[in-house]
């Protein structure tokens, strides 16, 4: 039997990467999945693919009346939330002494601001039983040159599936995250400042993982899957690294 067969989930930035695969393996596995994306083009591309089983909607998880709009379709839908993945989120390399108040502020509002108020909008509408997913990074415990701010808002991330963990354990939901580590994915090509320098990024970054690769999308999928059903029913304020080895070994 799928696994999340008559459920409703929720992805933010559902439109590429890691959150494209798990908005895949969701609906896979019988769930109606609500995306989010900034972009309408690729929302467009994601149900010309998915079709009914996906309900798409653009918006910024930085902006709140975009988050609002989110809810007044989902509240419309009827059915409640199974899972939110709440993925949306983004960085750029930026030194010590190169860090703006703009790069600072726009990192935060996304990574932080954004997983915040996605959640916290999120609650009136979670069904019993729901788990609640974050999108964190193995570098919230790793120290990275020129990524500091983008680390400290992914350490903010694993800081809150503890916090909401034991606010909702008596609503019956679950809060995790999932922290990969190098993915092949364009944003991680796309922190090269230039095309032709992303393949020597690649290549250095999966020379520094044990398993001396670099992780697939599908496979931070399985790992959010697993959070997501209730094979893991007994799992909760806790972060699950799919980084090859990367922050363990």
């Amino acid at each position: 039997m799928a696994e999340l067969a008559e459920k409703t989930a929720l992805v933010t930035g559902g439109t590429s990467g890691i959150g494209l695969a798990v908005v895949r393996r969701f609906v896979q596995e019988g769930a109606h999945v609500f995306v989010t994306g900034r972009t309408s083009a690729k929302l467009d591309a994601v149900k010309a693919e998915l079709g009914d089983a996906v309900t798409v909607i653009t918006g910024d998880v930085s902006r709140p009346e975009d988050l609002d709009a989110l809810f007044t379709t989902v509240s419309e839908y009827g059915r409640g939330i199974d899972v939110v993945l709440a993925n949306a989120g983004g960085g750029e390399f930026a030194a010590l002494e190169e860090i703006t108040w703009e790069h600072f502020t726009e990192t935060f509002e996304s990574n932080v601001g954004g997983t915040v108020f996605t959640v916290q909008k999120a609650l009136p509408f979670l069904n019993p039983g729901a788990s609640i997913v974050l999108t964190s990074s193995n570098i919230d415990v790793k120290g990275s040159p020129s990524f500091s701010v983008y680390a400290a808002s992914k350490a903010a991330i694993r800081s809150f599936a503890r916090s909401w963990a034991a606010e909702l354990v008596d609503r019956g939901i679950r809060v995790n995250a999932v922290a990969p580590g190098p993915i092949a994915t364009p944003g991680l090509a796309g922190l090269a400042a230039e095309p032709e320098q992303a393949e020597a990024l690649l290549g250095g970054l999966a020379a520094g993982v044990p398993m001396r690769r670099l992780g697939s999308p599908d496979e931070v999928a399985e790992a959010v899957l697993y959070l997501a059903s209730t094979r893991s029913s007994y799992v909760t304020g806790t972060e699950l690294y799919v980084d090859g080895g990367a922050s363990q070994i």
